[in-house]
């Protein structure tokens, strides 16, 4: 039996709690891409954190019968992605997150004024 994307997003989100992932946040992004449904974006505390909370979400995807497209970033451990199909997990370090800010990227919609530092005041 398949998963639907939204289970798979749950899935994900427990395993992440489980292992102590902090600042978990959950980005609906169906209608923006059709590569993904749902992004996941969670803090680990070190690097061994990051990559701990990757793997729990291959195993816990992998034992409710989701095989995982890809992991990567593993080596390092300041940012490890794990493709679920549906779902796309990032595990980052807190600095890397602030860094990248995935967040505000993918919350941002077409047509929305997007601030630029070099426009001169009018």
């Amino acid at each position: 039996m398949s998963m639907t994307a939204a289970e798979l997003a749950k899935l994900a989100q427990d395993a992440l709690e489980d292992m102590k992932g902090q600042d978990l946040v959950e980005i609906e992004v169906a209608d923006q891409t059709s590569v993904t449904d749902y992004l996941l974006v969670v803090s680990g505390t070190s690097n061994r954190h990051v990559r701990s909370l990757a793997e729990n979400v291959v195993e816990e995807s992998k034992k409710a019968g989701h095989r995982p497209l890809g992991i990567e970033g593993q080596d390092s451990g300041e940012w490890v992605l794990v493709d679920l199909g549906s779902v796309v997990v990032h595990c980052m370090l807190p600095e890397t997150r602030q860094f990248y800010d995935l967040e505000k990227l993918w919350q941002r919609r077409p047509g929305d004024a997007v601030e630029s530092q070099d426009q001169p005041a009018s």
